[in-house]
């Protein structure tokens, strides 16, 4: 009777985390089939499928000239929740969103825009990067409000919420690890493997972007193997917010 009870109540248990599981994807979308590129457009001498994984390789006799970047044709993406995991092995790579084409970049895939980086040693991975747009914009374990001085150059103040060394330790080197990325107005917030690593509130009106492309980065440099899986996507609805009393969509 008793061990019919414990049965039960696994069964219960597994019922429960199952249904949250589930709940907590709600509204997601994959955006990869794990077997093709279909809906993805990158340079074929860098980027294949393998292992059920996008992959962009470099090595000494296929190197790439600059930055180069696979883009997903799904459309611009403005705010979102993007979850998938990734490895690499070597080198540094990004995932790009918010993301605008460079009309002088090293060839017709190179892009700039917000970038939640990631790379094989201790120091970049889950910071937020500016590719070819202001540079670094905020460090692990910051939570940074961006604005523009009288002087009209950036403005970071930046507020420690976790030391970098404790976000650090959440990464698993040259291991698969999850990606995640919420995007809502200019609030920009960066998690890996489940623990929040960076935070952007964008108040640069003139330069900040509301939405663009989504892109994975293959840097220039040395040989390096970067995967990306199970992606999924999901538009979030933009929320509404008081300005003078009335309500007024975010922007």
């Amino acid at each position: 009777m008793i061990m019919k009870k414990i049965i039960t109540l696994m069964g219960l248990a597994a019922f429960a985390f199952v249904g949250q599981a589930v709940a907590a994807e709600k509204g997601f979308k994959s955006i990869f089939d794990g077997k093709t590129l279909e809906g993805w457009n990158g340079d074929p001498k860098f980027w294949s499928v393998q292992d059920g994984a996008i992959t962009g390789k470099t090595t000494k006799e296929n190197p790439t000239k600059g930055n180069t970047f696979i883009l997903w044709d799904g459309g611009k993406t403005g705010d979102f929740d993007l979850r998938l995991d990734y490895k690499i092995v070597g080198g540094n790579s990004g995932i790009q969103y918010r993301s605008f084409k460079l009309k002088n970049g090293a060839d017709h895939w190179r892009v700039g825009g917000y970038q939640a980086d990631i790379d094989s040693g201790p120091t970049y991975s889950g910071i937020c990067y500016g590719e070819a747009f202001r540079g670094v914009l905020s460090l692990r374990g910051k939570k940074t409000i961006l604005t523009v001085g009288d002087d009209g150059k950036l403005k970071k103040s930046a507020e420690e919420f976790s030391k970098d060394a404790d976000v650090a330790k959440a990464i698993k080197n040259e291991q698969w690890n999850s990606y995640r990325i919420v995007a809502r107005g200019f609030n920009l917030t960066q998690y890996i493997n489940g623990v929040k690593t960076t935070q952007v509130i964008d108040r640069d009106k003139k330069t900040r972007r509301a939405s663009g492309m989504l892109a994975f980065q293959l840097h220039a440099g040395p040989p390096m193997t970067v995967q990306f899986k199970n992606i999924r996507f999901k538009e979030l609805p933009k929320r509404e917010r008081k300005v003078g009393g009335s309500k007024k969509g975010a922007k």
